[in-house]
C-alpha cells in the first residue's frame, strides 16, 4: 500500500463537480476522485479546522467509534469500478468496513488516520501533473482545466 496525502477539494469546471485530490506521499502520482457536494463540504471543513457547534455526520461516526473503544487506524482506497471508487475503513481492532471513498476521506481527516492505496490503483487511475510549478494548488487548477471523468474509465479488456 502507498500512503497518500489529501491535497484538498476543488470544483471542476465547467460542470461544477467537486473533486478531492490525493497525492502519493513518496511519489509523483495524483489520484483525483469526483465526489458529492456534501462530502466536499465535509472534507473542506475538516481541513480548515471548522468545528461545528454540534457534530456533523462524519464527526458523529468518529465519536461513535471512539465511544466503542476503537479508533480509525487507516483508510484504504481499494479500487475503482465503473468510475466509482471503493474504500475500506480499517479500525484499530482489525474490523474492516466498506465505505464510499469520499466518506472515508472525510473520516480520515477527522481521525488523523492514514489514507493508502494499492500501487495497482495508482498505476491505473493515478495521473502525473506538470512539474512546471512548485505550488500544488496551481498544479491542481491546471489539471482541472484539462480532465474529464471519462479520463478515468477503465478498459475492461486490460
Amino acid at each position: 500500500m502507498r500512503p497518500l496525502d489529501i491535497l484538498g477539494v476543488r470544483v471542476e469546471m465547467p460542470t461544477n463537480t467537486p473533486i478531492v485530490l490525493l497525492k502519493e506521499r513518496d511519489g509523483a502520482r495524483h489520484l483525483p476522485i469526483w465526489i458529492g457536494a456534501a462530502e466536499a463540504t465535509a472534507i473542506a471543513y475538516a481541513q480548515q479546522g471548522v468545528v461545528p457547534s454540534r457534530p456533523l455526520t462524519h464527526d458523529l461516526l468518529v465519536n461513535v467509534i471512539a465511544a466503542l473503544g476503537d479508533r480509525l487506524a487507516a483508510v484504504r482506497i481499494e479500487r475503482i469500478d465503473d468510475g466509482i471508487y471503493h474504500a475500506t475503513l480499517v479500525l484499530g481492532s482489525g474490523i474492516e468496513i466498506d465505505s464510499r471513498a469520499s466518506d472515508a476521506i472525510a473520516l480520515a481527516i477527522r481521525a488523523g488516520a492514514d489514507v493508502v492505496a494499492p500501487p495497482e490503483l495508482l498505476d491505473s487511475a493515478g495521473i502525473l501533473l506538470p512539474e512546471d510549478t512548485d505550488d500544488e494548488v496551481e498544479k491542481f487548477k491546471e489539471f482541472l482545466d484539462h480532465v474529464t471523468p471519462e479520463d478515468f474509465e477503465s478498459d475492461p479488456k486490460q
